[in-house]
């Protein structure tokens, strides 16, 4: 990580304004280590300690999520999180358990459940089929050479189903065409916010970066932190305001917002 004292530098804003503060983040790659098989994935620990922690002391803390919006109330539920799962598509407001899911992609979930069917019939070994109620990955990490199957089958799927692919890491993401994603969620967490955080790792957060980017122009304090791994895009890496090396680095910036300079 970049030294101790320009971290701090980078949060002072924050620590002077904590009602004015918006703290959020990824879950993979970013709280969680990546693991082979995605249900078998967990925060790193120490990490829903420190988020109970800052949701206590900042006006708004929350995690902004492809997975499922049900696995982090599962993970992370009942501590103060405002909790976002399905790239927009999914919400659980601040503490809460319950899952709402954004009106216009609910006729979406029987159209997404046909396509899961069909590729747990049709993919080969080595790819794999993650429904996710209202989206659906397909990965390759099992067996990278397969990537240009995985691509040519979800390809097809979005031709026939109107659904749209997303490209995500080592895997391909089909989800209804609403316009939702990570910065759309950041965008409205930050509004009001003097202040305002996004911690990421995958291509999926750079939208999360363009909401800071805007912000930024509008005179808000917008630190954007870029988690580094050996599959991080250059590009979001290449944005960061900070860059950490891994959810240890990532959980010790949340450290740094709650513990004594």
């Amino acid at each position: 990580m970049t030294s101790s004292l320009w971290v701090a530098e980078l949060l002072a804003p924050f620590r002077a304004d904590p009602e004015g503060t918006a703290v959020l983040s990824d879950f993979d790659g970013t709280l969680a280590p990546i693991v082979a098989d995605p249900a078998a994935a967990r925060p790193l620990p120490g990490v829903v300690d420190t988020l109970a922690a800052l949701a206590r002391h900042y006006g708004r803390v929350g995690v902004v999520s492809g997975r499922p919006a049900s696995f982090l109330v599962t993970h992370l539920g009942g501590r103060g999180l405002f909790l976002s799962g399905m790239y927009g598509l999914e919400m659980v407001p601040d503490g809460g358990s319950e899952v709402r899911a954004v009106a216009e992609a609910e006729p979406w979930r029987a159209v997404v459940e046909q396509a899961v069917a069909a590729g747990a019939s049709e993919l080969p070994p080595g790819i794999d089929v993650e429904g996710k109620g209202l989206s659906l990955t397909v990965h390759y990490r099992g067996d990278p050479g397969r990537a240009p199957e995985a691509e040519a089958w979800i390809e097809a799927q979005a031709r026939a189903t109107g659904l749209v692919v997303h490209a995500a890491r080592m895997s391909y993401e089909l989800r209804p065409p609403v316009e939702r994603d990570k910065g759309t969620v950041v965008a409205d967490l930050a509004a009001g916010r003097g202040q305002v955080c996004f911690l990421g790792d995958d291509r999926g957060d750079l939208s999360a970066f363009d909401a800071l980017d805007r912000l930024a122009a509008t005179g808000v304090s917008a630190v954007r932190i870029g988690v580094s791994s050996e599959e991080a895009p250059a590009e979001l890496l290449d944005r960061a305001d900070l860059v950490v090396d891994g959810p240890e680095g990532a959980l010790a910036v949340l450290r740094a917002l709650i513990d004594d300079p």
